[in-house]
């Protein structure tokens, strides 16, 4: 998935409120002229040959579904909107050239890696162009501190060549065949977000970015300034090309410790925050959630809380006093281990909870009321579940979270979304396919620059709240 947006971990605690986005209405769609689409793909197969234009029913659906399905608010309402064409580009140029061709005839352009961790945001509402960059995947450079890959490239590639150098990345999404290109445009954070943050963190150090014009001409975006492409969906340029951040490689292995209850776990989490050298990742899990996992780990008792790390080996005994100082145990130390406790990571825990219990839906939150207040937060939301994971926020490490909870329709939902700001809980609603965050000012900025005709992934980027007069 790109990964779990988690944009809540944005700003104060006080601003990140924002129930109600997710019952858009999906806009009518008109079909688009066949003898435009027949020109289209024609001169798609000149430009990047003709095996890499797709107009079969399989590729098309293929290139038109996310993890929608994973929203039950979103179930009865997508997939909406099916891609007419499907190119892939086998480079940075074949990018550029499809997104060229595509403004020449006026169609709408839908970018896409794997698209995973999705909802909603991947799907073309007005069909037209799909570009999928999962061709275009070369490693291009790899320097002191940055690696820089086309837009396809996945970050199982990108993490064997930077740790050929005695580097690896700053952060990479749970789902590491990801591409890089999607996750920056589709996710915010994920391993390593504890130490580094979020991708607009100064995890980009530049962005080949393509503009949807007639010629298409790439242009370098620097830090800060492409921050603006990051978790916008591909409204405001194609991202073809990127550089991002890399730190020195550590030996890291997998720590799992238990606890007896909820609060003990959260203390030695939070105190883990500050483990020298910082973990690559720190998951909790309430007992209800581990009941689900499968199959059975002995290292993660269905039973007890459960606290996972990637940790340094050489930090292993400090965590441990950590862990029993709070009143928990260490059931594990696996070298092997990173790997599927980032499995267990973001969004991948809804993945997993919901085969097993598919009346429960999740949300995306932070807030102190999370864990400081967990039982107000149980009378708002009876047979809840808290997944957390630990992240860099602007106010300095806190816990960003997945509240699982039961679905009873999108009124009953969105109410206890407004109601949980109550008990200083805030969420960032990932049932819905707008952009809602608190940087659009600058995606709109963005997109009038590289899109002035409004073609990539409309339907995304919401128009902005007309003024109130005074």
């Amino acid at each position: 998935m790109s990964d779990s947006t988690l944009a809540a971990s944005r700003g104060r605690a006080g601003e990140r409120a924002l129930p109600g986005f997710g019952r858009a209405a999906l806009p009518a769609v008109t079909p688009l002229d066949p003898g435009v689409l027949d020109a289209l793909a024609a001169e798609l197969a000149t430009v990047v040959g003709a095996d890499a234009v797709l107009r079969d029913e399989p590729a098309r659906l293929s290139a038109s579904t996310d993890w929608a399905h994973m929203s039950p608010v979103l179930a009865p309402l997508l997939p909406g909107g099916v891609a007419d064409v499907v190119v892939r580009p086998p480079d940075v140029a074949g990018i550029a050239a499809a997104v060229g061709a595509a403004h020449r005839h006026r169609v709408p352009v839908t970018v896409r890696g794997q698209g995973t961790g999705n909802y909603g945001q991947g799907i073309p509402l007005f069909g037209g162009l799909v570009i999928d960059t999962t061709a275009a995947a070369r490693i291009l450079a790899v320097e002191d501190g940055w690696l820089t890959a086309e837009a396809g490239a996945s970050f199982v590639l990108m993490e064997k060549a930077a740790l050929a150098t005695g580097q690896e990345l700053a952060i990479l999404p749970s789902t590491v065949g990801s591409t890089v290109a999607g996750f920056i445009a589709g996710g915010s954070g994920g391993t390593g977000s504890i130490a580094n943050g979020a991708i607009w963190d100064g995890y980009l150090r530049s962005l080949l970015v393509v503009p949807c014009t007639d010629d298409a001409v790439p242009v370098e975006v620097p830090f800060p300034d492409n921050t603006a492409m990051a978790h916008a969906f591909g409204v405001n340029g194609v991202i073809a090309q990127a550089t991002v951040a890399l730190r020195p490689a550590r030996r890291w292995t997998g720590l799992f410790a238990s606890f007896p209850e909820l609060a003990g776990a959260v203390a030695a989490g939070e105190e883990l925050f500050d483990l020298a050298p910082t973990p690559r990742l720190l998951s909790l899990d309430e007992a209800g959630i581990i009941a689900t996992y499968r199959p059975v780990d002995p290292a993660m008792p269905a039973d007890r809380v459960s606290l996972r790390g990637i940790v340094t080996e050489d930090s292993v005994a400090a965590a441990r006093a950590v862990v029993e100082q709070h009143g928990g145990r260490v059931d594990a130390v696996r070298p092997k281990g990173p790997a599927h406790i980032a499995s267990l990571s973001y969004n991948h825990t809804t993945y997993r909870v919901r085969k097993v219990r598919p009346e429960l839906t999740h949300l995306q939150c932070m807030g102190p009321g999370l864990t400081r207040r967990r039982a107000e937060v149980a009378a708002l939301a009876p047979e809840s579940l808290i997944h957390l994971e630990g992240f860099l926020t602007a106010n300095g490490r806190d816990w960003v979270s997945m509240l699982f909870l039961r679905y009873d329709g999108p009124d009953d939902l969105y109410e206890r979304m407004a109601r949980l700001a109550d008990v200083e809980v805030y969420v960032d609603d990932p049932h819905t396919w707008e952009l809602h965050h608190g940087r659009l000012d600058l995606v709109r900025e963005a997109a009038a620059r590289f899109d002035p005709d409004g073609l990539l992934n409309p339907g995304k980027l919401p128009a902005p709240t007309p003024a109130t007069p005074s």
